[in-house]
């Protein structure tokens, strides 16, 4: 995973852990605009989420987090 991807992954979940608590869930559209302008980096996500692991549409922030910080 980019260095770049990983940085924005940790830094969505941490905001949303933070606002609204550690139950707060995320789906891997959270760390994009709505616009496409970073089509790479969101097929990286999508694979990751998606085929890599095989995760629900959507999961924890908290549980994502610790995935991303564990280099998984």
């Amino acid at each position: 995973m980019q260095a770049v991807l990983r940085e924005k992954i940790i830094a969505v979940c941490s905001k949303k852990i933070e606002q609204k608590g550690e139950n707060v869930g995320v789906s891997f559209y959270a760390f994009f605009a709505n616009k496409n302008d970073e089509p790479e980096l969101l097929m990286e996500a999508a694979t990751w989420w998606i085929q890599t692991h095989q995760l629900d549409h959507f999961e924890k922030a908290k549980k994502i987090w610790q995935m991303v910080e564990e280099g998984m």
